[in-house]
Parts: structure tokens; C-alpha cells; sequence
């Protein structure tokens, strides 16, 4: 069934309605909070349109990505968890399902018996790749997106203030 297209912004009159009941200082936070999430679900169902040819999901991706730019194209599992910001469980799902698909694999770190490292294949590097040149085609050239520099930034501190990094921390 198409979606069909409202002929207002629902969001406009969410706030206008939130400022009637009397909630007008929280109303411009509702109104960023809602219009975040729905861009959120625009873009995910986009980026999963577009990694579905691939058998990627983002989180799948993200894991290849961050394999493809490191150093030795590869990393602990911890790092990759800590890097994608998830639980090791996470991380553990995503290698599994990139390594059944011969995208990664895990091996011993040379070093540390009690480290396993995830290590991208030649065919990962291949569909990291092409999936990238999908996304970028497809979603992050987006005209819409053009010029988003200062969202980046106002996003940027929110995550910063719940404690995602810490620019200062060594």
C-alpha cells in the first residue's frame, strides 16, 4: 500500500499543539526530537534499499568499512564494538553474519592469545566497495543533504554531551 502525502506538516502541527497546551518550551525540543527520528526512518529505509542487493545491513557495513580502513585491514572484536559504539554481542552477530558470507574472518591476534580479530577478504574489500559507491550515488549525495554541515555540528555536540567521545581524553 503507497504511502500518501499529507498536504501539511505534521510535525508544524505537533508543535503548534504542544505550544497550545501550554508546553511552549519544550515544544521546539519536541519538535527537534520528532523531525530527527522521522529523517531517521527516511534515511534508514534508503541505506537499506540500497545495501539489500549486497546482503549488507548498516550495522554490516559499518563493520566492513571500519575492517577496510584500518591500517591491516583488520581489528579486535572489542575495537570494532567500541568503534560502532554497540555491545560485544552486537559485534559478535555482525562478524558472524559478514564471516558466513566470506566477507571477513576471524583469526588469532598474534599478540594477545586472548584477542580474536576480524580480517576483511578480498571479496569484503569488493562489496564494501561497491556498496559504497551505492550509498554515496544513492543516499549521501542527496541533494537534500547538501550543505548539512551545521546539523553535523549541532548532532555532533548532542552526542558529544552524552558522552560518545571526549575530544579532550587521550
Amino acid at each position: 500500500m503507497a504511502r500518501r502525502t499529507l498536504s501539511f506538516d505534521p510535525i508544524d502541527e505537533a508543535q503548534r499543539n504542544w505550544r497550545a497546551a501550554g508546553w511552549t518550551p519544550a515544544s521546539e525540543g519536541m519538535a527537534v526530537v520528532t523531525s530527527v527520528m522521522r529523517a531517521h526512518q527516511i534515511l534508514l529505509s534508503r541505506v537499506d534499499a540500497t545495501l539489500a542487493p549486497f546482503g549488507l545491513t548498516f550495522a554490516r557495513y559499518e563493520a566492513l568499512m571500519l575492517l577496510h580502513f584500518s591500517r591491516t585491514g583488520q581489528l579486535p572484536l572489542g575495537k570494532l564494538g567500541e568503534r560502532l559504539q554497540v555491545h560485544p554481542a552486537s559485534v559478535t552477530n555482525v562478524i558472524d553474519r559478514l564471516e558466513a558470507d566470506g566477507l571477513v574472518r576471524r583469526k588469532p591476534h598474534p599478540d594477545d592469545g586472548r584477542t580474536v580479530l576480524a580480517a576483511i577478504s578480498a571479496k569484503g574489500r569488493r562489496v564494501a566497495l561497491a556498496a559504497s559507491a551505492g550509498l554515496n550515488a544513492g543516499v549521501f549525495e542527496s541533494p537534500e543533504l547538501a550543505g548539512a554541515g551545521a546539523l553535523v555540528a549541532a548532532l555532533r555536540e548532542l552526542r558529544r554531551a552524552a558522552g560518545d567521545f571526549d575530544l579532550g581524553a587521550s
